[in-house]
């Protein structure tokens, strides 16, 4: 993980977790990191916040996203 993510204190970050810093745009400041198990997704400023993905979710997630396309493109 960055130093500047290191800077953060949350405890919500896992031990020995990866991941991303960013602080422009439409957040104030934005963690995304992993561990073993999911993906986190932070956010910090007006509506603070974290999302856990698990690994488990997001292959869900790409399965019903491929199925969409997969009857959009059978509706044409």
């Amino acid at each position: 993980m960055s130093e500047q993510a290191r800077k953060i204190e949350n405890e919500a970050i896992p031990e020995g977790a990866e991941g991303l810093y960013y602080n422009k745009g439409l957040f104030s400041e934005v963690l995304v990191y992993h561990d073993d198990e999911a993906v986190y997704f932070e956010c910090r400023g007006k509506d603070s916040g974290i999302v856990r993905f698990s690994f488990e979710m997001l292959e869900t997630l790409k399965e019903v996203v491929e199925d969409y396309k997969d009857s959009i493109a059978w509706s044409e």
